[in-house]
């Protein structure tokens, strides 16, 4: 029989009591060496750390640096208003957490209670909009738009409105519509997000919860200059959020000022031509499509010649950047972003891009000659050009026999270049050329040009527009082949034709595709700010500006100045000889070619005008008007979707733009004291010593002072010369010709 103990316990559970008291008190040892880490070893630590628990900070939201013109005229700059703010520590002290407080604030304010009362909740994700994103110690803004009468009422009563406030407050403001609005080259602002914040948090510009940040044009590019830095006022706080100390405070520093290259003056009357070139446009009759001119959009730039600097830049349809000012209503951000709105946040100077039409021309000339062709040969300017079944015919037909390339650009003869863009594709090998053989000069070209990437403005969102090449052609079959063999037919529509033909041989260099190039037609696709580059460029003697807006920066308090030099990025790759050749042939597009009938009576021999006009079609739409003119000293190029031919649409917008700088008057003379810029603005407005930037007043509107109808301006539509034997100013085109049939440029075969 088994012994047992008194106790009753068999040896088996008294091990395992051993057991349990071992694991017991090496639990107790690890615990208690825990406890003497935290609250020995590391307790000054972490003392330090939960004491910032208990510190809160208050942002001073720091004033915005203003963006000037380049005679200092504020084209955004800040305005006071009375602001009603709620501090939410002192409601929350309240017995109802200030509701009533509230409700008689809404009273005075003639608002809705519940709306302000939900602009004072804090946001999180079970929370919609109005709500308070921002930090829950910093007073939060009921209403920007508050009278004079309802902020005494508020201060006068301060005992009936605890937790509420009534002060003045900086806020962005832009001109107005009917003035020099610049609203796409400002752009706008608007909070900053929680992403945002954490991408900065380690940078030198870190945001806070109360910035405003720019969110496109001037105010994103150079939002961290005319940011500036913020105010922090950190408080103690007990537990509950009562307030027991200011533990310190940074003050805020103000943003610095962006003084720009755009003369307001002239950005209004390019604004306002650019506007009233469209609504002419509409009133004209489309003898192709049978009805008026859509002219939906358009968009216009002035460029210093030999600087780059942009003197006005308009695009349109356009809007008032005002009503992003302290948050944009639904309402309105439906008629920018909608279906129906025509876009008028895209800034078209810089990313509507389309067919350059003629214009184009330049790029091919300078190509023809690089591969080998004399500038003064006799190239045949027929009224037609066959290849195989497929005719390309010149515009409305006309012919001018064997002609030099300087002449070929002055009349704009279509079928000169198909020729030599046809030469030189079969000289590359045709449809299957060898590797390495094609020379490619006409694509080439293009690239030296700066075509197919981005001009480096200092904007942001700038597209890149496109050169149709080999390896485009490639990527681009890759990417729609298995659609286009879907639904192409080889006797359907004319798209079903063309997708049927892509999805054969769409990788391929046909001979249509560069014919159709040579002209600007086909896939290409360029800005107005690469084609504004390229003008001057030819203007200046070939060096190509990256193309910039900011012309300094200073410093609030006056004592920094950050001048932005221009800069070059390359230089055309043509000879001096052929450029000589080509201002020859551009002053003759003026005076005897394809623009004459628009600027009869312009003083050329004072102010030599250049200009290349361009009539680009697009499938499905009306044609695409381009204007490409210069002078020794500006760059101005204009482009109206579905407005027509070139000159016949811009024409006179923008004759009356460099009448408007020049100072030219309705019958050709010259007034010097009315020119609104007659030699671009070389010095820095005057900076005082207090920091402040002296501007001139504002004279009256410019666009209406100096808006003249010019002589000669009884032509019909255009891309073609007036009858060389006319004298300058009274050639027309005749009216009764066929007009060319559309897509009669397409190579099918």
């Amino acid at each position: 029989m088994t012994n047992i103990p008194e106790t009753g316990r068999t040896p088996r559970v008294q091990i395992r009591l051993v057991v349990i008291q071992i694991l017991v008190l090496s639990l107790l040892g690890t615990l208690g060496g825990r406890l003497w880490y935290l609250q020995i070893r590391e307790g000054a630590a972490y003392a330090k750390e939960a004491s910032g628990n208990h510190v809160q900070q208050v942002v001073e939201p720091a004033m915005r640096g203003s963006i000037l013109d380049a005679r200092g005229v504020p084209l955004a700059d800040n305005e006071t208003r009375l602001v009603v703010s709620a501090s939410r520590t002192d409601l929350l002290k309240q017995k109802d957490d200030g509701k009533a407080v509230l409700t008689k604030l809404a009273g005075v304010l003639g608002m809705d209670p519940a709306e302000v009362m939900q602009k004072v909740r804090l946001c999180d994700a079970q929370t919609p909009q109005p709500c308070w994103n921002g930090s829950p110690y910093q007073p939060i803004p009921i209403t920007d738009e508050a009278t004079a009468k309802q902020a005494l009422q508020i201060r006068e009563r301060a005992e009936d409105f605890p937790g509420i406030t009534a002060e003045p407050e900086a806020l962005r403001r832009y001109p107005a519509p009917g003035k020099s609005n610049t609203a796409q080259v400002l752009g706008y602002l608007s909070p900053v997000t929680d992403d945002e914040i954490t991408q900065a948090q380690d940078s030198d510009s870190p945001y806070l919860r109360s910035d405003q940040v720019g969110r496109s044009g001037l105010e994103r590019e150079y939002d961290k200059e005319l940011r500036g830095k913020a105010g922090v006022t950190r408080y103690e706080v007990d537990n509950l959020g009562r307030v027991i100390g200011q533990a310190e405070a940074d003050p805020a520093e103000s943003g610095s000022s962006l003084v720009t290259s755009i003369d307001s003056r002239v950005q209004r009357v390019a604004e306002y031509e650019l506007n009233d070139a469209m609504k002419k446009a509409r009133q004209q009759f489309d003898k192709i499509t049978g009805e008026n001119y859509k002219a939906d959009s358009g968009a216009v730039v002035v460029m210093e010649a030999k600087t780059g600097r942009i003197v006005a830049m308009a695009s349109a349809p356009t809007y008032d950047p005002n009503v992003w000012v302290g948050g944009i209503s639904a309402k309105d951000y439906k008629r920018l972003t909608g279906k129906n709105s025509d876009y008028p946040l895209l800034n078209r100077a810089i990313q509507g891009q389309s067919a350059p039409g003629s214009t184009f021309k330049v790029v091919s000339t300078a190509a023809a000659v690089q591969a080998g062709y004399e500038w003064d040969g006799g190239y045949p300017c027929t009224s037609s050009y066959s290849v195989g079944s497929q005719v390309f015919k010149n515009f409305e037909g006309e012919s001018f026999g064997p002609i030099s390339l300087g002449r070929a650009l002055e009349v704009s003869c279509d079928t000169v270049f198909y020729g030599l863009a046809d030469r030189e594709w079969k000289k590359d090998g045709g449809i299957n050329p060898k590797k390495g053989e094609p020379k490619d000069w006409f694509f080439r070209t293009a690239h030296q040009f700066g075509l197919g990437k981005e001009t480096g403005i200092d904007l942001p969102n700038e597209v890149n527009g496109r050169v149709p090449d080999r390896q485009w052609k490639e990527n681009y079959w890759k990417a729609n082949k298995d659609a286009w063999c879907k639904s192409g037919k080889k006797d359907g529509s004319y798209v079903e034709r063309i997708e049927y033909e892509n999805c054969l041989e769409g990788n391929k260099m046909r001979e249509g595709d560069e014919i159709n190039y040579s002209i600007g037609q086909g896939d290409t696709l360029v800005t107005p700010i690469q084609e504004a580059v390229i003008y001057s460029a030819v203007s200046n003697g070939g060096t190509m500006y990256t193309p910039t807006i900011g012309k300094a920066i200073v410093s609030a308090d006056g004592k920094s100045v950050q001048e932005i030099k221009p800069k070059s990025h390359g230089k055309l790759p043509v000879s001096n000889a052929t450029l000589k050749g080509m201002n020859e042939a551009f002053a003759g597009v003026v005076t005897r070619g394809t623009a004459a009938w628009k600027f009869g009576g312009w003083p050329q021999d004072q102010i030599a005008l250049h200009a290349k006009t361009g009539t680009a079609e697009v499938y499905g739409k009306q044609t695409t008007s381009w204007l490409a003119t210069y002078t020794k000293d500006y760059t101005i190029i204009m482009t109206i979707s579905q407005a027509g031919t070139g000159s016949g649409a811009s024409g006179e917008a923008v004759r009356n733009i460099y009448s408007a700088m020049y100072g030219v008057q309705a019958d050709g003379s010259i007034d010097k004291k009315k020119a609104l810029l007659s030699t671009p603005e070389k010095n820095l407005p005057t900076v005082r010593t207090d920091g402040t930037i002296a501007s001139p007043k504002v004279p009256r509107d410019p666009a209406k002072d100096l808006h003249a109808t010019p002589k000669g301006t009884t032509a019909p539509d255009e891309s073609q010369p007036a009858a060389t034997t006319a004298s300058p100013g009274t050639g027309n085109r005749d009216t009764r010709r066929r007009p060319r049939k559309r897509g009669s440029r397409r190579m099918l075969t």
